[in-house]
């Protein structure tokens, strides 16, 4: 198609549509034309401190999405929703003056790319290269202004260098509990110079550990918790045992307080601050020791099997323990009679999800192992049974059961007939002393209260209690106050070919990071991606990869997709830097917005934003673990000098999901996913991007609707109409009643309230009622015999970041007309509204005769009295009400109402 922009005429080749229907307005020759246009002139690129044309008088604005995983079956219309929010910050940003970074990239790695490698036979670096470019293809189709010289992908060797770089990092580093920060490993080392090779690698940051971990044989991998449903596997379907295996972790409970205390200064909605809070699980408690009774370990020493508890006030009421089937002392006090039916049980429960075990209403299970435990506070002998509803993930893999103040210890004493001992009661029961209590039937209370039935404690209150018992355990040395969470270190490890290799190598059983001048360790070119078949991860195949030297082996796991998305964002600001993952100067103005001259650090309790990033949006499925795990490499980061903010994220929006039209969450297999470029085709990309703007509040649930998609691009058609005609040939050109003259009153008063409307609900991501606004400026400016074009280049500014082609080509067609506005709209500074035009200068009153309503007319505000009263006389009805009389009394209320009384 072609397009000449001559003043004062625009023509577009017009189009015979035998068989399709006709376009309202071209939207698709201005759409693939501004595109290109925006490419060649890199319009979106913004530099870095340094480059040619960077201001650093400019405010810096880093608004982010979560970068997606590039799947082949490309982006559905939920996709774009966040993507469109922060594409209209960036350009309304951008307009009023901020120097914005505004980037796209890749999460590459992943299972799916190599289950399908395993299919298809085809390298999974081939098929992710084929899925981003179809991503990047359609995400240019609807016009966002992402910088893309920025671009990264999280499989390109220049980004798994910086990746494996930071894993060494941790690797090397130690988190010191005085100062409560990390350190070099070889401070550590230098101050305990006595320190064994075991003791060190005990304070890595990443370590080696044996782990019950989720196998999934048919993958041949290690699962998160996240990725099994039903003890089956997320991806295919695959039973997934429990076993112990290998595995590297990262040391991020080391953080758990800060993590959850550094969560005030974000500006992050309540409810993701709740998740993180309760997925790390902070409780305080005791720790208490029970010895095994009759046990001993080889070398003569007393075994004890060590519990947490937030409740050791209740202590009295253990009346028996439980082992996680996992824990590690199983094997060795199960008494012989025992061990067949502890083994059926640990077979039975290695394919159970954490959910499914710990699950309140199914049936409690469990196995008596023989053995028995002392008491601590009053010398009984209690059994010791293992049980699926105690994970070896929590605490310490074990719990003393008080059954008549726990509902899963409850269920299970009920269900095995084990003794109940009731030692909380209420205000009523608080002097019963050593009585038995009467509470018939006896039922499960969780509630504090008062101490019975416990020794020295009885009549104290919980919190009493609590501090007199820890003190006791203390003096005695078989327990001590403490903090424990319910969060686990980060199990690091996956048996997949598709990932980051670790930068370690192993000789003599132990582990060494590779020289940093060898980063990055890429992967091996492997033609067989499957499972070995046992825990031996895939790329065990590649003998001559796996032979670092005559005595050294690589480590052969991989890293899990957490590791890629775990650091992007700072990426970004620096992304085609070989010799740092990003530099001085961009890390420190793209995250804090200070250059190194007059950078200070923000110290996370002062009243700036302790986060970098201005802005990041995404889905609610990465409320916890991706935010979670991001934030402690941060801090890793920051506590070791390499970023400026003690967090990544100031400022956390979620969008909601976007349903199929009957209301149902998209899905192939309901067939109701809407695809995007269908969209496109039929109604143009503005009306996609308007569209999924306009349909609610963004972080509200909303159902897809081709009707309301219609109603956006007649409005954007109308958009359209104020600038331009069509003649009987189907050719467009100026409108005549486009005239450069001054708006009139009303007009401006339009124009700055819609000014007004429209900045503060973008500033407020209310992006429906900014679409609303600008809909009425449109009414108002159809039924006009002339429109200013000052008033309709006000419009082309405020719906730039909405309909981005639309308004930049309107714009050009009146810079062909009446000049005055070179460049692009996106270049455009944001008008401002001004005040004096908003200002109501007229005021609707009330006219009645004798109190009853007559009429109203429109006046100007605070006229005299008398006025008002001549106006109110002359109106018809009221004149007609009256027939000729005089009236008695006329009363004004000024600004209201006019009462005539006959």
């Amino acid at each position: 198609m072609e397009h000449s922009s001559g003043p004062p005429f625009v023509t577009y080749r017009f189009v015979d549509m035998t068989n399709e229907r006709r376009k309202p307005y071209p939207f698709d020759e201005i759409e693939p034309r501004w595109q290109r246009t925006w490419a060649q002139r890199q319009t979106f690129r913004v530099p870095n401190p340094g480059d040619p044309g960077f201001d650093a008088s400019r405010p810096k604005y880093y608004i982010l999405d979560m970068f997606p995983y590039p799947s082949g079956s490309g982006l559905h219309v939920g996709h774009p929703e966040g993507y469109t929010a922060t594409d209209i910050i960036a350009r309304y940003k951008r307009m009023n003056g901020f120097n914005v970074l505004h980037p796209m990239g890749w999460d590459a790695f992943g299972l799916p790319a190599e289950q399908y490698a395993i299919k298809t036979g085809q390298h999974p670096r081939l098929t992710t290269q084929q899925n981003i470019n179809r991503f990047r293809e359609q995400l240019q189709r609807i016009g966002f202004n992402y910088d893309w010289s920025r671009e990264v992908n999280t499989t390109d060797p220049g980004y798994v260098k910086w990746t494996q770089w930071i894993f060494r990092l941790l690797y090397t580093s130690w988190l010191d509990p005085k100062l409560n920060q990390a350190r070099p490993i070889a401070e550590f080392v230098a101050e305990n110079p006595q320190a064994t090779r075991a003791q060190i690698d005990n304070v890595r940051l990443a370590y080696v550990a044996d782990a019950p971990v989720n196998w999934c044989p048919g993958l041949g991998t290690v699962l998160a918790n996240e990725e099994v449903i039903d003890g089956r596997s997320e991806v295919g379907g695959f039973p997934v045992e429990r076993r112990p295996m290998r595995q590297w972790m990262l040391r991020i409970t080391a953080y758990a307080e800060r993590l959850i205390n550094e969560l005030d200064g974000l500006d992050w909605p309540d409810s993701i601050k709740l998740s993180q809070r309760n997925w790390i699980g902070k409780s305080e408690g005791a720790r208490v020791a029970f010895q095994i009774s009759d046990f001993r370990f080889q070398n003569g020493e007393p075994a004890n099997i060590e519990v947490f508890t937030t409740r050791p006030d209740t202590l009295f009421g253990a009346t028996y323990m439980v082992l996680s089937p996992e824990h590690p002392l199983v094997d060795r006090i199960t008494a012989v009679d025992a061990n067949d039916a502890i083994a059926a049980y640990r077979t039975s429960v290695a394919s159970k999800s954490d959910l499914e075990r710990t699950d309140l209403a199914k049936e409690k299970t469990g196995v008596f192992t023989g053995a028995y435990a002392i008491n601590p506070v009053n010398g009984e002998r209690i059994p010791i049974w293992i049980a699926d509803y105690v994970l070896m993930g929590y605490g310490t893999g074990a719990i003393m059961a008080v059954p008549a103040h726990d509902e899963r210890d409850w269920a299970f004493a009920n269900q095995f007939g084990l003794p109940i001992r009731h030692v909380v009661a209420d205000v009523s029961a608080a002097t019963a002393g050593d009585a038995p209590c009467h509470l018939p039937p006896l039922e499960c209370t969780t509630d504090e209260g008062y101490a019975v039935n416990s020794d020295f404690l009885n009549g104290l209150t919980t919190p009493e209690a609590k501090k007199k018992i820890a003190t006791w355990l203390e003096e005695r040395v078989l327990g001590a106050r403490t903090i424990n969470y319910k969060l686990r270190d980060w199990l690091f490890s996956r048996q997949r070919y598709w990932g980051e290799p670790f930068p370690i190598v192993w000789q003599d059983g132990h582990h060494d990071a590779v020289p940093e001048s060898e980063l990055p360790v890429n992967l091996p070119e492997l033609d067989d991606f499957k499972p070995t078949g046992t825990p031996e991860p895939p790329l065990a195949k590649s003998t001559d990869w796996v032979r670092y030297s005559e005595t050294a082996k690589r480590e052969l796991n991989t890293m899990p997709q957490w590791a890629g998305s775990s650091w992007y964002y700072l990426r970004f600001c620096d992304p085609r830097n070989g010799e740092r993952f990003v530099s001085v100067d961009a890390e420190r103005y793209w995250m804090t917005g200070s250059l190194p001259a007059t950078f200070e650090v923000r110290n996370p309790k002062s009243e700036f934003p302790t986060g970098g990033v201005d802005l990041y949006v995404g889905g609610t499925e990465h409320a916890v673990l991706h935010l979670l795990y991001a934030r402690f490499w941060h801090k890793v980061l920051f506590d070791r000098g390499y970023v400026s903010t003690p967090e990544p994220f100031q400022r956390l929006v979620n969008q909601g999901l976007i349903l199929g039209e009957d209301g149902q969450k998209m899905s192939k297999s309901r067939g109701n996913v809407v695809n995007p470029e269908d969209v496109i085709h039929e109604f143009g990309a503005d009306s996609l991007r308007l569209f999924e703007m306009f349909m609610g509040p963004l972080q509200d649930t909303k159902p897809w609707s081709t009707a309301g998609v219609q109603g956006v691009h007649r409005f954007l058609s109308r958009v359209w109409r104020l600038v331009m005609v069509e003649d009987q040939e189907g050719r467009w050109s100026l409108s005549s009643a486009v005239q450069d003259i001054e708006p009139s009153p009303t007009q401006r008063k339009v124009e700055h309230a819609t000014i007004k409307a429209v900045t503060i609900d973008i500033e407020e991501m209310r992006f429906n009622t900014a679409i609303s606004a600008m809909m009425i400026f449109v009414n108002e400016f159809t039924t006009a015999a002339t429109r200013p074009v000052s008033a309709l280049r006000t419009l082309l500014v405020l719906l730039n970041p909405f309909a981005p082609h639309l308004s930049e080509e309107l714009w050009s067609v009146l810079a062909g007309k009446f000049g005055a506005t070179p460049g692009l709209v996106a270049e455009h500074v944001w008008p401002k509204w001004d005040e004096q035009w908003l200002i109501e200068d007229e005021v609707e009153i009330v006219l009645q005769v004798a109190g009853k309503v007559r009429d109203r007319i429109r006046i100007k505000k605070d006229l005299p009295n008398a006025d008002v009263e001549a106006l109110a006389l002359a109106a018809p009805k009221i004149a007609g009400a009256l027939g000729g009389k005089v009236p008695r009394k006329i009363i004004v209320v000024p600004n209201k109402l006019v009462n005539v009384v006959p």
